[in-house]
């Protein structure tokens, strides 16, 4: 049967890989670099058996080059091929350097001990194994759903570098965040009556804040806008006797010590996020000021940088950002306010790269298609908004090198069974040939692993690569799904015969 069929393709793919990572552990282990040694890992942390590529080239390559080589190494390895036609990569080193500039970038505006959280948005790359290396590179996590609170706790990262944002926490999942001592933002003048009770009933450890929305309006993709007049989130300061409201809750609840704003993703220009975070500083200070002590001790500025979808430069970086802070609102640096940051895209996009097979080749209307394994499956965002959404797409031969010759225009398509399951219309390309592969790049956030299920296409798998002198080494993040999986989880199992009876 084809589910007894793919269950042995992965076996025995399984089992290849690691007779072939034990025989290169076994070679090489004496040659890994220090930062990837044992002692360098949390102690609850085992280092994981990975494949060594020898690829060609020398150690210390930049992030583009490093790409090149995790695709020509993924094809040679098989981690796509005919049997696996779709992976998501992800650059090792790329995280671990976005994670120190965001480190960096913020320890040099601030006064030494200032007490910053910088809490990764989990939504952005929701995997354990992501979680647990940013988390060993002093990143914590943002959380806004059971699940992802539940993949922070897979991932050993500590109540008290954990934040709890949602728009629509229950009874149940706030009872569960105060009893860890985890930090939780009211979303609303309700949620807040909620945290009354709570806090009444049973004392907790969790500092409690409130999230407030500066309405300093929005920015060219309105679907990520959070800060304009009518957005869902926090409580809208500019609406009539709401800033009142919001300083006289903080007076009324000595335990309320935290403000919050996240003023939009993508979209927005620094300075615009600035005026977002300063409308939020100004609003801690008045109320410091009304309260006559240091109520609010802590801002939680969000996320929201934006990534470069059109080159390989991270830009805005960190950086940048940190100094448009500081010259425009330098209290908030100055050490009196603890900080926290939840960025998500920045810190993953540019470091993850779809690679794809392509299937077939064709002509229609004159157009030349080629018919590839990713589509809306793995790049909703992109096929359902393309002007919004556009990416970049490499063309790479049947062994994995890039491929050359003149660029003609193509429909890069995927497999799913609507007509506008496009990632790219007459994009310029060298021409692809049935068996070639395509990368799609700045994918390491909300796309390979944001998956839509449309046609039961399966999740891909994703591997993280590091390249160390002529290697690439691969490990799995998440193995590919099988068809089992997608029958279970379709209620292939006990809730067969569910509906049969009724």
């Amino acid at each position: 049967m084809a589910h007894d069929a793919d269950d042995q393709r992965k076996a025995l793919r399984a089992d290849e890989r690691q007779s072939r990572a034990l025989r290169a552990d076994e070679q090489q282990t004496q040659a890994l670099p220090a930062h990837e040694q044992r002692a360098q890992l949390p102690a609850d942390e085992e280092p994981t058996r990975v494949l060594h590529v020898d690829v060609g080239g020398d150690a210390g390559v930049g992030a583009a080059r490093r790409r090149e080589r995790a695709v020509r190494a993924a094809v040679v390895d098989g981690v796509v091929g005919p049997g696996a036609p779709l992976a998501g990569l992800l650059d090792i080193a790329g995280v671990r350097a976005s994670a120190a500039a965001l480190r960096a970038a913020f320890a040099a505006v601030t006064p030494p001990g200032t007490p910053v959280l910088h809490a990764f948005a989990v939504k952005a790359t929701p995997l354990v194994p992501v979680l647990r290396l940013l988390r060993s590179a002093g990143i914590g996590a943002e959380v806004a759903s059971p699940g992802e609170l539940a993949l922070a706790r897979a991932a050993g990262v500590a109540p008290a570098d954990t934040v709890l944002d949602s728009p629509a926490k229950t009874p149940a999942e706030l009872r569960q965040a105060l009893a860890l001592g985890i930090a939780v933002n009211a979303d609303n003048p309700q949620e807040l009556a909620r945290l009354d009770a709570l806090v009444r009933s049973a004392p907790t450890a969790s500092p409690l804040g409130l999230r407030v929305n500066p309405q300093i309006g929005g920015g060219s993709i309105g679907a990520l806008s959070t800060a304009t007049p009518t957005a869902k989130f926090g409580v809208p300061l500019r609406d009539q006797d709401a800033r009142e409201w919001v300083v006289r809750a903080f007076l009324e609840r000595p335990w309320l010590t935290r403000l919050h704003a996240h003023s939009g993703s993508q979209s927005l220009p620094l300075e615009m996020m600035a005026r977002g975070v300063e409308a939020t500083y100004d609003l801690a200070e008045e109320i410091n000021g009304r309260a006559g002590r240091r109520q609010i001790d802590t801002i939680d500025i969000g996320g929201g940088l934006p990534v470069d979808f059109g080159s390989d430069e991270e830009s805005p970086t960190y950086a940048q950002y940190a100094r448009r802070l500081k010259a425009r609102v330098p209290g908030l640096l100055d050490g009196r306010y603890g900080l926290v940051t939840e960025f998500g895209r920045s810190l993953l996009a540019k470091h993850g790269t779809i690679l794809a097979r392509v299937e077939y080749t064709k002509r229609a209307g004159g157009r030349r298609i080629a018919v590839t394994h990713a589509g809306v499956q793995v790049a909703t965002r992109t096929v359902y908004a393309p002007q919004a959404w556009p990416l970049r797409i490499a063309a790479y031969d049947a062994q994995g090198r890039p491929r050359s010759g003149p660029a003609v225009g193509q429909d890069i398509a995927g497999p799913a069974c609507f007509a506008g399951d496009l990632l790219a219309e007459n994009r310029p390309l060298p021409l692809l040939e049935a068996g070639d592969h395509v990368a799609v790049l700045d994918t390491g956030a909300y796309y390979f692993t944001a998956h839509y299920g449309y046609n039961s296409l399966a999740r891909p798998g994703i591997y993280g690569y590091s390249v160390h002198g002529d290697d690439v080494r691969f490990a799995a993040a998440r193995e590919p799904q099988t068809l089992d999986e997608i029958v279970a989880e379709a209620g292939g199992g006990a809730e067969r015969d569910a509906l049969r009876y009724l």
